[in-house]
C-alpha cells in the first residue's frame, strides 16, 4: 500500500501543518478546530 506513511503519521505531528495551511488561506485555528471536532467528534 502506498499511503502506509501517511497511517504511521501521528496526529500532533500532521496539526500544525493544519494550522499554518489554514491561515494561509485566511483561516484561524479556531475554524480548523470547529473542522476536526466535526469531521472526527473528538474535541
Amino acid at each position: 500500500m502506498q499511503n502506509e506513511r501517511v497511517f504511521k503519521m501521528s496526529f500532533a505531528g500532521v496539526y500544525p501543518h493544519y494550522i499554518q495551511k489554514a491561515e494561509k488561506k485566511g483561516r484561524t485555528k479556531a475554524e480548523v478546530d470547529t473542522l476536526i471536532c466535526w469531521l472526527t467528534g473528538y474535541n
